[in-house]
């Protein structure tokens, strides 16, 4: 293993570096996720949460995610490694390891946008059923309604995710709410909350 590892340039120590680490934070990710204990806590880089939005509608998951970049960095990193001795132009490998990342990127973000919609399909009026359910904030939520964020909720014994607005200070991922009124179909207003019950 010394051997192997000695025998690689600089910039294949440093991808294979990049791409073992990225790997373990997406099966990390992937783990918190099935178990219900979502890593999106740490999902914002540089503690922006929704920085973009990837679905002009509002009904998508956000771009610039930590997420996001560990899926990137291990399409990139495992397609380079495995590419490599089969293509000899970098810029060509370096073109399609780009690619191949963004496209993992894509397919992840379709499955967890697909998997909400699984998730929020149902009988639920939410315009009867919302107001006054408790919670916590999923994707931070700017102050004053000047941006939307993410909640999940607890309708009917079912965990349901919708955009959500506040009326006064920024509420942090994991805050709890408690809903104070039904903007749309898709979105809340919500306010903190001193209750324990999620």
């Amino acid at each position: 293993m010394a051997e192997w590892c000695n025998s690689l340039s600089v910039m294949m120590k440093i991808l294979w570096a990049v791409t073992l680490v990225s790997s373990l934070c997406f099966i990390v990710q992937s783990i918190l996720t099935f178990i219900g204990m979502d890593a999106d806590g740490i999902d914002s880089m540089d503690g922006a949460d929704a920085v973009f939005d990837a679905d002009a509608d509002g009904g998508g998951a956000n771009l610039y995610t930590f997420r996001n970049l560990v899926n990137f960095l291990m399409g990139f990193g495992w397609t380079a490694i495995i590419l490599k001795n089969s293509i000899e132009s970098i810029g060509l490998l370096l073109f399609i390891s780009v690619v191949v990342g963004l496209g993992l990127v894509a397919a992840v973000m379709y499955l967890f946008k697909w998997m909400s919609g699984m998730q929020q399909s149902g009988n639920i009026n939410v315009h009867t059923s919302a107001v006054g359910c408790y919670g916590n904030v999923y994707l931070t939520i700017p102050e004053q309604r000047s941006g939307e964020g993410k909640v999940q909720i607890t309708i009917n014994n079912a965990v349901r995710e919708y955009n959500a607005l506040s009326d006064g200070e920024e509420l942090k991922t994991g805050t709890p709410i408690t809903v104070v009124e039904v903007i749309d179909a898709q979105t809340l207003l919500v306010e903190p909350s001193n209750s324990l019950i999620i």
